[in-house]
């Protein structure tokens, strides 16, 4: 199984434990300090091990899947299962918008920390987004 996918399925397990325990107001409070935490990781990560955007940095999937799940829930399993599967295809695939976030930061350094990160948000606005068109139908 690909590290993205190992990754995003953690995400969804972890998630759906924390709602447990944090309201939705302190569940995006997490979101966003695991977002400013996960850009000096994988800044930091990526220049130790001398590679741009390593496969095995998964906490990209991660905090992007915790954003589709956090403003996409309450969903059922079905709904969850359609969610992973849409976020799973945009981040593996990258159509269109996720494509051109992959290609904007690229290298070492703050710009490519971000640029690790940055992909997986869009692909995750991709998700929201054809969550919202599926909702409005």
């Amino acid at each position: 199984m690909a590290p993205g996918t190992v990754g995003t399925l953690w995400a969804w397990l972890s998630y759906l434990a924390l709602q447990q325990w944090l309201p939705p107001q302190h569940m995006g409070m997490l979101i966003a300090a695991s977002t400013v935490v996960g850009w000096w990781a994988c800044t930091t990560t990526a220049r130790n091990m001398a590679v741009a955007d390593p496969g095995s940095i998964v906490w990209d999937e991660v905090v992007a899947f915790w954003l589709v799940l956090w403003l996409a829930m309450p969903m059922g399993w079905w709904g969850q299962l359609v969610a992973f599967g849409l976020f799973r295809f945009f981040d593996a695939a990258k159509p269109g918008p996720v494509g051109w976030a992959d290609s904007l930061f690229k290298g070492f350094g703050w710009r490519g920390g971000w640029g690790i990160l940055w992909d997986d948000f869009v692909a995750a606005f991709c998700t929201l987004l054809v969550i919202a068109v599926w909702r409005f139908l």
